[in-house]
């Protein structure tokens, strides 16, 4: 049976609700490979926001003919034509970002966000509301990762995008664009989050009563 759900909700569900990155903690291996810098992680993110919105509508689309019993190779083959056509298109205009996503970028066939959304969602919803929900966790997971990225970026290069931040005499924390950077900021980002989406959760049930 279909859900039947608002767009809204849909839409905020993926930024907000269910954010994969710091509410469900889904595709952590490319948050802490490539969020050394802001524009990694708008590039990886606006490249998984793509497949996601793709294979969300065609997977909705093909969902009462796709047997049950194969679901999960077709979800990765129509995920696969999706992230060739992304590597296409940034090896040919964007050279520099596809050099710097490096093996990530392929491997958003395996990204833990499109196929659970694949599997969760767009098999059991129309094409209009799978849509809007690869763009919702599209968006929530561009933000995560650029939000990360930033932080990484300004407090360990001095820069944000490219751009001097601070003056000459600035010494940047280099431990934050490091592996072990990315797991620090991660883990701060993904406690005040949860802190804050539990006050909000109290203060909910406090008017409820």
């Amino acid at each position: 049976m279909e859900q039947k759900t608002s767009l809204q909700s849909v839409f905020l569900n993926g930024i907000i609700t269910e954010n994969p990155t710091f509410r469900l903690v889904l595709g952590t291996c490319p948050t802490m490979a490539v969020t050394t810098n802001a524009t990694n992680g708008i590039g990886m993110g606006a490249a998984a926001t793509f497949v996601l919105v793709g294979s969300n509508i065609v997977i909705s689309m093909l969902r009462k003919f796709i047997p049950d019993k194969i679901r999960i190779p077709a979800f990765i083959i129509v995920i696969c034509t999706f992230v060739t056509m992304v590597q296409m298109f940034m090896n040919a205009f964007l050279p520099s970002l596809y050099q710097s996503l490096g093996i990530f970028l392929p491997l958003i066939v395996v990204n833990c966000i499109i196929l659970a959304r694949a599997e969760a969602f767009a098999s059991k919803n129309p094409v209009l509301h799978s849509a809007v929900d690869g763009i919702g966790m599209g968006i929530g997971f561009t933000i995560a990762l650029t939000l990360i990225g930033s932080i990484r970026e300004i407090l360990g290069n001095g820069t944000i995008f490219g751009a001097q931040v601070f003056g000459a005499g600035y010494q940047p924390m280099l431990l934050l664009i490091l592996p072990t950077g990315g797991f620090i900021v991660f883990g701060l980002l993904l406690g005040m989050v949860n802190a804050i989406g539990m006050k909000i959760g109290k203060r909910k049930e406090a008017k409820g009563k």
